[in-house]
């Protein structure tokens, strides 16, 4: 494993390790992965898995459940700095996953890539399911907390115990995240987005949605969690149901483009038809669709340049969970 780091992040000193944390709780059910620093430049998830492994060790709170926390890539959260060579979250497919076994020489994020895939096989290995994966980001544009999942029902009904927005999808734009290779086996996997990358209040949301998160995959009892009602009130963004959203555009940028966003966007902004949201190459870039801004890259690193999103109908959710819940494409074959 990768030997210890300090470095200051948001104003104090602390040390990074693969391994943030872990708590073995009096039943062997279920198991609490979180994930911070995937991203080198989204820090804030460390430091919050810091302080609440802190916070259970000094007031002895006790688990039903099994609870881990885990750096990401750790040479870039050194350097502050998305990552080094590639993308840690875009290489989880199975062929770079077969590189780990195959190849001795491996290049700095593949060498992270086989740290965290050993320590997550361990876990799967000596602890008994469900597990919960929890990976922790923040953006690079000023925005509201939000959670991203893959499109299966399980992932819908855990993200369900969040007031906070929730978008479907993003799987299908992005090639291997570790959360997709995370589902592919069944597991529910979340992608929490705490803030803006440098904003201090990133780390006060990722603590809140783990506090929350470990109560509502029943490893703890809110109870036992210090200042519940105070996390469960800051990180409620809706008084009522849930929102969902879905993807209906991605702008990609191409290998040597020049992109660069116009300043001033939020996530969540509502954009307009043919509205001025970036430049590529010195030509304008304008919003092919009425919509939501989504993840405007304003960092030097990524290949997302934007997305635009829209609301889904209360209706149109629960016709999909119905559907696939009578396996309606199994229906459709005995039709043809």
């Amino acid at each position: 494993m990768s030997r210890p780091i300090e470095i200051e992040s948001f104003q104090e000193k602390i040390f990074i390790q693969r391994i943030i944390g872990s708590v073995q709780g009096i039943k062997e059910s279920p198991t609490v992965i979180a994930i911070g620093g995937i991203h080198g430049n989204e820090r804030a998830g460390v430091n919050a898995l810091i302080k609440v492994f802190k916070t259970i060790e000094e007031q002895d709170i006790q688990f039903s459940g099994n609870f881990y926390g885990i750096s990401g890539n750790i040479a870039a959260l050194a350097e502050n700095i998305r990552f080094q060579n590639v993308d840690l979250n875009r290489i989880w497919t199975k062929e770079e996953i077969l590189k780990l076994h195959l190849e001795d020489d491996l290049e700095i994020e593949s060498q992270e890539q086989n740290e965290i895939y050993t320590f997550l096989k361990e876990i799967l290995h000596i602890e008994n399911g469900p597990f919960y994966f929890l990976d922790l980001h923040t953006t690079s544009s000023d925005t509201q907390p939000f959670i991203t999942i893959s499109d299966s029902l399980n992932n819908r009904k855990f993200s369900s115990n969040f007031s906070i927005p929730t978008v479907l999808g993003i799987e299908e734009y992005l090639e291997g995240p570790l959360l997709t290779y995370l589902n592919e086996y069944g597991h529910i996997a979340l992608g929490f987005e705490a803030g803006q990358h440098e904003k201090e209040v990133s780390v006060d949301n990722c603590i809140a949605f783990l506090w929350l998160a470990l109560v509502a995959s029943n490893c703890l009892q809110k109870e036992a969690v210090p200042k519940y009602s105070f996390y469960q009130h800051n990180l409620s963004l809706f008084k009522e149901q849930q929102v969902f959203y879905k993807i209906d555009y991605r702008h990609s940028i191409k290998p040597f483009e020049n992109f660069k966003m116009v300043s001033g966007f939020r996530n969540f902004q509502k954009i307009s038809k043919r509205e001025l949201l970036a430049f590529s190459n010195q030509k304008e870039v304008v919003a092919p669709i009425d919509g939501e801004l989504f993840m405007p890259l304003y960092q030097p690193k990524g290949d997302d340049g934007f997305f635009i999103i829209s609301k889904i109908s209360r209706f149109w959710l629960s016709l999909s969970r119905f559907c696939r819940k009578i396996q309606f494409h199994h229906v459709l074959k005995l039709l043809l």
